[in-house]
């Protein structure tokens, strides 16, 4: 089988229902999302199957879940049927949660780093914020648009930020605060008296 077709040697690229220019909005959005997946996958070969079999199928669901995402912003179909479900969006947020109770407190804005998985976890971080910014740009242009994947990828972001201060913590890797940061943060955690 091969792989090269020769259609995009002109610069276009096809998506769901038609053709566009491959530096198109939409083709740097969905593209973005790829790259993210693919920080995402670098971090699932970083992580020990045992200490992190809740976060590796945290991640392998997000894999699919950004695939789907990709998939709805690559659609100009007439009939449009969306994949990302949005109690992906929910699930999320239940994740996030429960690692922000796992991980240590916070006050200070953190350097992005620690342990190999947890840098990768910041490199997909900040390329899921990338991915929402041209996400935001394209809903400006396409009124039709599900708000679900704008959502899911600004949630995604604070998961794979809490991700990253667990895996840290769980390998027993302290956060380096930025050390020109003020208090930014605030705890909510109960004491373990309460």
């Amino acid at each position: 089988m091969k792989i090269y077709t020769k259609t995009g040697d002109k610069g276009q690229t096809s998506l769901i229902g038609g053709r566009v220019f491959k530096d198109d909005v939409r083709v740097e959005a969905y593209g973005t999302i790829d790259e993210a997946n693919s920080f995402v996958g670098k971090a699932v070969t970083e992580l020990d199957a045992e200490k992190f079999a809740d976060i590796l199928a945290d991640l392998e669901a997000i894999q699919h879940e950004l695939f789907d995402a990709g998939g709805d912003l690559a659609n100009v179909s007439s009939r449009r049927e969306w994949k990302l479900d949005p109690k992906a969006v929910e699930q999320l947020e239940k994740r996030i949660d429960e690692l922000m109770e796992e991980a240590p407190e916070l006050e200070r804005f953190i350097l992005p780093g620690g342990s190999p998985a947890a840098a990768t976890l910041h490199i997909a971080r900040t390329v899921t914020r990338r991915a929402e910014r041209q996400t935001v740009s394209l809903a400006k242009l396409d009124a039709e648009l599900p708000g679900t994947p704008q959502q899911y990828l600004n949630r995604l972001s604070d998961y794979l930020f809490a991700c990253a201060r667990v895996v840290n913590a769980r390998q027993n890797i302290s956060d380096v605060e930025y050390i020109r940061s003020a208090k930014v943060f605030h705890t909510n955690k109960k004491s373990k008296d309460e």
